[in-house]
């Protein structure tokens, strides 16, 4: 049990570990005297990470976590979060065990929590352009494609490079997250964000870069699409719910239905009187083609204001020390 009240005293440090032997040694080597503990958590690996990480390691910080059964980097980072919150760490690290991310950079990446500037920090590839020459081009593109989508499914727009997995939260966030919820596979990353925007919790990026060398990714991108396409919409219509009808109402309430429903009324006229044209029976006139249009244009600029307004209201006040203290007082009580 950690009983440091000290943030930069009391840092935890998870890695997932799952077919990462050729590199899990030497980023356990790699973390510096900054951390506490480290949680190593064996994904059910065929390969043994959590054996060879006992049998090999000397480092009295290290503890080893096994799963019966896969289930998946999200739900070996529940796992270890779970344990870390038990332990009563202050910050917690996920680092991934196959190497491409440096150890040394935990100091970067929990500084902005212990100087209560940010509740949770995610590293970002893309700050720099001289970073991203040893990233092969297919991930470049599929990572700016992701952020996109991302910024739009979380309401973190000033976010990107969404699907790193190098990342600190301070402990007062992460016992309010509902870790039974998150999604348990590679979606993990971009359910945090949502769930954290939820929470209304200040997420920063700080720029890192990666290391590629013999490593194999275990994601198979033409089986993730659909199930990221699926989650990101029902992500984001979660979200909007949450945040302007069940937590408060803004114009932005109103602006987002009354656009949608403006596009689909334009639609339905309009193709209703296309049809109509194109079988002869009549001409649509000028003020006919306004008519349709006309409900389609207003939508969209309302769609735009709601936007708008969504970009505007991206977290800035840190919540964890306001979650700390609620925590403190009902510990108080019970």
């Amino acid at each position: 049990m950690l009983k440091n009240t000290d943030l930069s005293q009391n840092i935890a440090v998870v890695i997932p570990a799952y077919k990462v032997t050729g590199h899990i040694m030497s980023v356990i080597a790699g973390i510096g005297a900054e951390v506490s503990i480290i949680y190593v958590v064996d994904d059910c690996c065929p390969d043994g990470s959590g054996d060879l990480v006992a049998s090999q390691t000397t480092d009295l910080r290290v503890k080893i976590i096994k799963h019966l059964s896969n289930q998946g980097v999200g739900g070996a980072m529940i796992t270890g979060y779970r344990a870390a919150i038990q332990d009563g760490a202050g910050i917690i690290v996920k680092i991934d065990g196959d190497g491409q991310m440096d150890p040394s950079l935990i100091p970067l990446f929990t500084s902005p929590i212990i100087q209560g500037e940010a509740d949770y920090v995610k590293g970002n590839r893309f700050y720099d352009l001289s970073f991203l020459r040893d990233m092969p081009p297919l991930r470049i593109f599929g990572n700016s494609m992701l952020s996109f989508i991302n910024k739009i499914s979380s309401g973190y727009w000033d976010i990107f490079d969404p699907t790193n997995g190098y990342t600190a939260i301070h402990i007062a966030i992460a016992r309010k997250l509902p870790l039974d919820k998150i999604s348990s596979g590679y979606f993990f990353e971009s359910d945090m964000l949502f769930r954290l925007n939820i929470l209304r919790a200040v997420t920063v990026d700080v720029p890192m870069n990666a290391i590629y060398e013999t490593e194999v990714s275990n994601i198979s991108f033409s089986k993730i699409i659909g199930e990221f396409t699926y989650k990101h919409i029902r992500n984001f219509f979660k979200r909007v719910f949450y945040n302007y009808y069940l937590r408060d109402m803004s114009l932005a309430s109103i602006e987002l239905p009354l656009g949608f429903l403006g596009i689909i009324i334009g639609v339905i006229f309009g193709t209703s009187q296309w049809a109509n044209s194109s079988e002869g029976l009549n001409y649509a006139s000028a003020g006919t083609v306004m008519i349709a249009a006309l409900p389609i244009i207003v939508g969209f600029n309302l769609i735009l204001a709601f936007l708008g307004h969504d970009i505007a209201s991206v977290p800035r006040i840190p919540k964890h020390k306001y979650f700390q203290q609620l925590h403190d007082i009902l510990e108080k009580k019970s």
